[in-house]
């Protein structure tokens, strides 16, 4: 089965209709993934509209290569770096882009394909890197980090009360033999402690740990979140889904902070026009997947989608 026909895009329909495509508009897809959202926004386009594809895996960059489409185009790009890949796109500064779409976290093909080494159902090398070609792999960062590290790790990324027990048992183990493929670390994680909750997998919540430290998701999320400030022109979208809470809690502070104006000293004698703007518009209120959505795609449970437009400030308005 191709990788295509494995994926199924979360909230597809919810998340195409929160950018209000414009036929002629110009809009970043920042996760490629498996293609469902890009497809979708395609099919809103014009002949004359524009659609730019980042991904950083190159799986999945070469899936969007297979689109033909003179309307979309496709970059291994890593998109905490918006501004730079927009550029580089040939949108100019003054232009703008009239929606951002970021579908954040790990895709259904990286956990589906063994060999990437994202998921404990399969045994094979302990890699997790979304982009193949550079950084290392969670089996070299488990050889060098030490207890006190891997323990930070796991705690704050997995949520994971038995962090402390999890990274000294790894560090004992790699002084007789290094850790370096998935089974044997699920194995290990599943000798330590017991799950949570019930049908949970034991190295459920260190492997996502794992996964976000080696990529960097939660500063990659943090950095793009104003780099689309600074793409989007006055009434542009950004839609953000996010699936667990440590991202959707980036996700919603950052869009609570730029919908609110800033806080000035009381009494400053300032006419209304003169107060600070705020610098986005909250768009109805956060979406989750519906029940038949999860029944149908059990990863969609954890879902939350959020959508904010951007607004004129005051200097912009003048």
């Amino acid at each position: 089965m191709s990788t295509s026909l494995r994926h199924q895009t979360v909230l597809l329909r919810e998340a195409v209709e929160a950018l209000e495509i414009k036929p002629a508009g110009t809009y970043v897809d920042g996760t490629f993934g498996g293609g469902g959202h890009t497809r979708a926004i395609l099919e809103q386009l014009g002949p004359h509209g524009r659609l730019l594809a980042l991904d950083r895996d190159p799986q999945a960059v070469a899936l969007a290569h297979a689109i033909q489409d003179r309307r979309l185009l496709v970059m291994h790009h890593c998109f905490a770096d918006l501004v730079s890949a927009t550029r580089k796109a040939g949108v100019a500064a003054e232009e703008g882009i009239d929606g951002v779409l970021l579908d954040i976290g790990v895709s259904s093909p990286q956990l589906d394909e063994g060999a990437r080494g994202f998921s404990f159902r399969y045994d094979a090398p302990l890699d997790m890197r979304m982009d193949t070609t550079q950084g290392e792999t969670a089996a070299q960062w488990l050889l060098r980090a030490g207890v006190q590290e891997i323990t930070e790790v796991i705690r704050n990324y997995g949520e994971e009360r038995f962090a402390f027990q999890i990274a000294k048992k790894i560090v004992a183990a790699r002084g007789e033999r290094p850790l370096t493929t998935t089974g044997e670390l699920a194995a290990l994680v599943r000798a330590t402690v017991w799950p949570r909750e019930p049908g949970q997998d034991a190295a459920t919540r260190t492997f996502q740990a794992l996964r976000i430290h080696i990529n960097q998701e939660l500063q990659q999320l943090a950095l793009v979140l104003p780099e689309a400030m600074t793409v989007l022109k006055q009434g542009g979208r950004l839609v953000v889904i996010s699936f667990h809470s440590l991202e959707d809690r980036i996700v919603k502070h950052f869009m609570r902070d730029q919908a609110a104006p800033d806080r000035l000293p009381r009494k400053l004698p300032l006419r209304a026009a003169e107060l600070p703007q705020p610098e986005l518009r909250l768009v109805g209120k956060p979406r989750r997947a519906s029940a038949a959505e999860v029944a149908a795609n059990p990863r969609a449970r954890s879902a939350v989608m959020r959508v904010a437009e951007k607004l004129a400030r005051a200097r912009e308005a003048a």
